[in-house]
């Protein structure tokens, strides 16, 4: 087999977003960076996660809003055109071609190696292509992991058996299906389930327990109704027992039926398509962990992103594969900080571990990560919920209210929104926010300022909301506190 040895200061292994952020830290500190990828350059959010999901998501969206606005709804005489946003999604993921992202790399003076890469020693990284062609690397500093996640699979009898999609059939398919069962109530089931049903799917939605289990429930019953809104059925508190195949679709039998009756005294369903989304796990098989000493299920890693049990210290994980929040930017934080502190260890300008908000240190992880859920209505949360408080053991307080501002109202007709604010009393500052309504994604980011800044309230009942905005409910929320 075909092999050639090469050198360099930095291996980053995924060339994600995540991955190509570490790369382009450690290149912009004058270390010779190799990026690997076995697949196209740019990884699972720009191609099937993230970009191709919200393309889907906010054709439907922005015509809900235009119905939602009396004057705007009577000129809204039809539905989506199925055809124009599957186009759309297309030039969202570049068609599937990572040429301008290849071009972005070469730019940005860091080296792309196609092929699958395993840790064939200490210091060393044994790239495998498509031809059997092995190139051999050692490397002087860090090797980064920046591998991902893959889906995980519930164990459904006969599941194993039948052909479903995942979340990446559904973001990338060619046509819209006549029906389809989601498997499943997290995020990624909950926006696709809307997204499909919106361009004219009809959707069947099954989950073991609740919608979106980390969210206070009254921000889950807004999603609950407007995906039945949408004509989903939601089924839910139900286990999937089997799944079997049948001419032209798929049927699910359920353990017991819905909460809500819906599924009747039947105790199957069908549909064309069986969405499976059930959530993902870090992608750390054959990578070559065992060889190391480490288990590839779980990775213990700091707050620079490297990995105990490692001697020397040159190993780094990112983003998914190091197990914590998976979430685009978060990833895409921690591979900042995991660059920085390679180059600065490298220059011997960082020496043990880094300080809490440094630029070494992704220390936002621990209690500041931001989510939206681009459902309709959307959520959004930053920071602890009220029962992670508790477990820290924080003296904490909740305010919560509707989201009913003049800005809501003008917003929408009949807006419908939450909001809950959760306060350590010991230091008055706010340790997590939750949004739930049309829009409230845009109002994370000064929730994400007020937590990381640890904002004391007295000074931020001086941040005036500008008028009429749904940022308004800022200061009601601050009122209903006591200030």
């Amino acid at each position: 087999m075909p092999e050639q040895t090469l050198e360099a200061d930095v291996v980053v292994i995924g060339a994600g977003a995540v991955g190509e952020n570490a790369a382009e830290r450690t290149a912009n500190g004058g270390l010779k960076t190799i990026l690997v990828e076995s697949e196209l350059v740019g990884g699972e959010c720009s191609y099937w996660a993230c970009m191709p999901s919200k393309a889907l998501l906010r054709p439907g969206t922005l015509l809900q809003a235009a119905r939602s606005v009396q004057g705007a709804a009577q000129a809204v005489t039809g539905g989506l055109d199925a055809a124009a946003v599957l186009s759309r999604r297309d030039s969202f993921t570049s068609n599937w071609d990572d040429s301008s992202q290849v071009k972005w790399v070469d730019g940005a003076g860091i080296e792309l190696i196609r092929g699958t890469a395993t840790l064939s020693g200490a210091r060393e990284v044994t790239v495998t292509d498509d031809d059997g062609t092995q190139t051999r690397i050692a490397v002087r500093h860090a090797v980064v992991l920046a591998t991902g996640s893959v889906p995980t699979v519930p164990r459904v009898e006969g599941l194993d058996g039948i052909e479903f999609w995942g979340t990446r059939e559904a973001t990338s398919a060619r046509e819209v299906p006549e029906s389809l069962l989601v498997l499943g109530g997290g995020v990624s089931g909950c926006e696709l389930a809307q997204a499909y049903a919106r361009l004219g799917t009809d959707v069947m939605l099954v989950a073991r327990g609740d919608l979106l289990a980390k969210f206070p429930e009254p921000a889950r019953r807004l999603v609950e109704a407007g995906l039945r809104r949408d004509g989903v059925r939601v089924c839910l508190h139900t286990a999937t027992s089997r799944a079997d195949a049948h001419d032209g679709g798929v049927t699910l039998s359920l353990a017991a039926a819905g909460s809500d009756g819906e599924t009747g005294t039947a105790d199957t369903v069908t549909g064309a398509k069986l969405l499976v989304s059930s959530g993902r796990h870090p992608a750390l098989a054959g990578l070559g962990l065992e060889g190391l000493g480490l288990d590839p299920k779980h990775l213990g890693v700091d707050a620079s992103g490297r990995v105990a049990g490692v001697d020397g210290g040159w190993l780094y994980a990112v983003g998914d594969a190091a197990g914590k929040a998976q979430l685009t930017h978060q990833g895409k934080y921690q591979a900042r900080a995991t660059g920085e502190a390679i180059s600065a260890r490298a220059a011997g300008g960082l020496d043990g571990d880094p300080e809490p908000w440094s630029r070494y240190a992704s220390t936002a992880d621990d209690a500041a990560v931001p989510s939206v859920v681009f459902t309709d209505p959307e959520l959004a949360f930053i920071g602890l919920t009220e029962a992670q408080a508790k477990e820290r053991g924080l003296n904490i307080s909740t305010t919560e209210l509707p989201i009913a501002v003049a800005g809501s109202s003008l917003y929408a007709d009949g807006y419908q929104g939450w909001a809950q604010m959760v306060v350590d009393e010991e230091r008055k500052v706010i340790v997590g926010m939750t949004f739930a309504g049309p829009g409230v994604g845009e109002l994370l980011h000064a929730a994400t300022i007020a937590v990381v800044g640890q904002v004391p309230l007295d000074r931020l009942w001086h941040a005036v909301p500008s008028y009429p905005t749904i940022s308004e409910v800022w200061l009601r929320l601050l009122e209903k506190y006591g200030l």
